[in-house]
């Protein structure tokens, strides 16, 4: 039977191919007969409307088969030079490609250094905006020429999430060897079974066996298509695993969650329009049997119904956390509701971990003790010092006499010699003094190894690392008169607490 055509609104769409679905994995050839099909998909999609960023790996691949190397280099000055040969040629190719239907095309390489600055965030957003207002196919890369682990998106499957989230896609496309999400490796298991939908990607991670996919060229696999899902199904972007091998499924898909959303369902005796990210998967399976062809191969993530705002999503993905902030069960518990604003009170801190200076990242950890036992930050305040030095994990502080500035450059550990002159004098109360039987409890500590910490999420500091320390567990009444100022009662603010499994 004939496909009805279904064609909605125009749609934002980044697909993602990486570098097995477009050199060779052995001779390291260029795949140009996927490589034409997805310029033919996405001609198609322009077509119809829609804006289409392109995220492609290969810059390396193509570079081994330039210089005619037998397999990836380990070394990441060899691997750099490679991604500076290949990368070139990569995006002439796409252009060649793109150029026989007249499709202009933009090359935009980044590094997660270069968008960790919200000025230059921002210029990126609005760069990739304007070239998809001109009807320009962005191209986009990681720029593996300069990037070190510290800058690195890690692979492209993260990038395109992140890329998605800028500019607030509405698909995005992780196309693989594979026609979706498994639970096991199916090259290797006749068992596996393909989920269709997934609305947890936490959730789902039980169910699911990642290890086993990849290839010798690519950095990823499926658990980074997974990592990439949940970063994008945050920032309210329908993520599709869906197979590289057919890129025009891309359009068989769109054009079936247009019509999803075109049909009526009875609902208590009345029928009206479906949001298919609102259905489960029965409702789903009620509605595609009621449309005139079978469902597309894929797997859909569905968005949140209430995606996390940009600079939430910014700070969360695209910041590298410089530092660590231990926070207590009732914080977590606070911060993990959305009305809590993702601000975190002095009295919710246990401790500090790193240096970093005022605005810079962080991690939120949730701490446990080894016990079981759960320490409150009100109990920490009022231990005596040595139960607190005994139970604080890695916390820096200044030496006597300096002055507090935002710089982490006069941030210095606590020393292990035992002295009481290490010890900040805002940590000791007139009334408590330091024995050599408390000594020890105090060189613990430098000793982590009694806290069970995991990181829940992540936030931006508006104290250094020092200045934290010295607040925590307090009420943020006392801040100004602590740290001689108060900027605000909140020491990290923009909190995106991640919904554990």
């Amino acid at each position: 039977m004939s496909r009805p055509a279904k064609r909605g609104t125009p749609s934002t769409i980044v697909i993602k191919l990486g570098t097995s679905s477009i050199v060779h994995e052995e001779t390291h050839q260029p795949l140009l007969s996927i490589l034409s099909a997805v310029v033919e998909t996405v001609i198609s999609l322009r077509s119809h409307g829609h804006k289409v960023v392109l995220v492609s790996s290969g810059a390396i691949g193509v570079g081994l088969r330039t210089m005619d190397i037998p397999q990836r280099p380990k070394s990441l000055s060899k691997k750099q030079a490679l991604a500076a040969i290949g990368q070139g040629r990569l995006i002439a190719l796409w252009d060649n490609l793109f150029g026989q239907f007249d499709q202009r095309t933009a090359q935009v390489l980044l590094t997660r250094g270069d968008i960790s600055d919200r000025t230059r965030y921002l210029n990126a957003v609005n760069t990739l905006n304007e070239l998809l207002s001109m009807g320009v196919v962005p191209i986009v890369n990681e720029n593996d020429t300069i990037s070190v682990s510290e800058i690195k998106f890690g692979d492209n499957d993260t990038l395109s999430a992140i890329t998605s989230s800028m500019i607030h896609a509405d698909y995005l496309f992780l196309l693989t060897d594979v026609d979706g999400l498994y639970t096991s490796n199916p090259r290797k298991d006749p068992s596996a079974k393909k989920l269709d939908v997934v609305i947890s990607v936490a959730a789902i991670r039980a169910q699911v066996s990642t290890s086993t996919l990849g290839s010798s060229l690519g950095t990823g696999g499926m658990e980074t298509k997974l990592i990439a899902a949940e970063i994008a199904t945050g920032a309210g972007v329908t993520t599709v695993i869906a197979s590289s091998k057919q890129p025009s499924v891309i359009v068989d898909i769109i054009d079936y969650y247009t019509a999803l959303k075109g049909t009526s369902v009875p609902t208590s005796g009345t029928a009206s329009p479906i949001a298919p990210q609102k259905l489960n998967q029965a409702d789903l399976d009620e509605v595609a049997a009621s449309l005139s062809w079978p469902r597309p191969p894929h797997t859909v993530f569905k968005p949140a119904l209430i995606p996390m705002r940009d600079l939430k999503a910014w700070t969360s993905h695209t910041l590298y956390p410089a530092g660590s902030v231990i926070i207590d069960s009732g914080a977590h518990a606070v911060l993990s509701r959305r009305e809590s604003g993702g601000r975190l009170l002095p009295a919710g801190v246990l401790g500090v971990r790193g240096s970093f200076a005022s605005g810079q990242a962080v991690r939120i950890l949730a701490q446990r003790s080894t016990e079981g036992v759960q320490v409150e930050a009100k109990e920490v305040a009022q231990m005596p010092y040595s139960n607190v030095a005994a139970t604080t994990p890695c916390t820096p502080v200044l030496e006597p006499g300096a002055s507090v500035t935002a710089s982490v450059t006069s941030l210095v550990p606590l020393s292990r010699s035992g002295s009481s002159a290490s010890l900040s004098d805002d940590m000791i109360s007139d009334s408590q003094t330091i024995t050599d039987d408390e000594i020890p409890l105090i060189e613990k500590m430098d000793e982590c190894e009694i806290w069970d910490c995991v990181e829940v999420g992540r936030g931006l500091a508006n104290y250094n690392s020092a200045q934290i320390s010295r607040v925590r567990g307090l009420n943020s009444a006392r801040i100004a008169h602590i740290l001689g100022y108060a900027d605000t009662e909140y020491v990290v603010e923009n909190i995106t607490i991640r919904v554990s499994s």
